[in-house]
């Protein structure tokens, strides 16, 4: 009986633990993409079903944006989305975006370069890990593998 109390116990906490992480995702995001990006909406819908209301501004000036939002040179992606205080380059998987929102780390955000099969948003299946990145003032690092 107490090892089933203790089970209990133990599911409990690591349930309400990842409802904490899941609480920490900010109601909306801003989404910068081309027109004629049809995975950029897919990726939107991603972080729609998280319960975030997603605005999509369409541009074609996207060496700007990501200047300013401080994606570093190389690292880009078909789109860039503002969530809290953070930026979001490309198909970044949720669990990076919780590892980021619950650790809040002092970045100017994160980001998966390119457009990588199987990542949220695009088609087909992961060939490879993800290397996801966190970067300050166009400065990356390592911030996770999936």
């Amino acid at each position: 009986m107490n090892t089933r109390v203790a089970l209990l116990l133990t599911s409990g906490i690591l349930l309400g633990g990842a409802a904490n992480v899941q609480a920490a995702m900010p109601d909306s995001a801003t989404l910068h993409k081309n027109p004629s990006c049809d995975c950029c909406d897919e990726y939107a819908k991603h972080l729609e079903a998280r319960g975030v209301e997603v605005e999509i501004v369409e541009s074609q000036d996207f060496s700007s944006i990501k200047l300013e939002a401080g994606v570093p040179y190389g690292y880009g992606s078909c789109h860039t989305a503002m969530l809290g205080d953070y930026v979001i380059e490309g198909h970044v998987p949720l669990a990076a975006i919780d590892k980021l929102l619950a650790e809040h780390p002092d970045v100017d955000g994160i980001g998966l370069a390119g457009m990588p099969q199987g990542s949220p948003g695009m088609p087909g299946f992961k060939q490879t890990s993800f290397e996801i990145i966190s970067f300050v003032e166009q400065k990356a690092s390592s911030f996770m593998t999936l």
